[in-house]
């Protein structure tokens, strides 16, 4: 069974930077992908970002510029660093992971964290 763990969020002022961090445990083998999402107060989840075995995808055009993504591959583990936050990025953030095939496809992850909270104060 595959875990993965959120860290990194907090309470940030605008314009500041926080970096989250997504590690996954137990057998991972093939190309898969990793893909942030978020989810604010009363909204429905967001894909923010994916990245594959291979590299990164389209960012969501809200966080593009501002938020980058990184994986390593080795240690299953990936990177969101968000810089010029600004209050809309308010919310609960997760790290889900999937067979690349699937998920490119539009068939969703296998695996979801429990998310971390970023607050972005004004």
């Amino acid at each position: 069974q595959v875990q993965l763990v959120e860290s990194g969020g907090g309470l940030v002022q605008a314009g500041g930077s926080l970096r989250l961090s997504c590690t996954a445990s137990g057998s991972i083998c093939g190309s898969t992908a990793m893909c942030w999402y978020r989810q604010a107060l009363g909204n429905q989840r967001e894909l923010v970002v994916a990245i594959t075995t291979f590299g990164p995808t389209k960012y969501t055009d809200s966080v593009k510029g501002r938020f980058t993504i990184s994986r390593d591959n080795a240690k299953n583990a990936s990177a969101l660093q968000m810089n010029s936050l600004k209050p809309e990025d308010t919310a609960v953030y997760y790290c889900t992971l999937g067979e690349m095939s699937q998920v490119m496809a539009g068939h969703g992850a296998s695996y979801w964290g429990q998310g971390t909270q970023v607050t972005v104060s004004s």
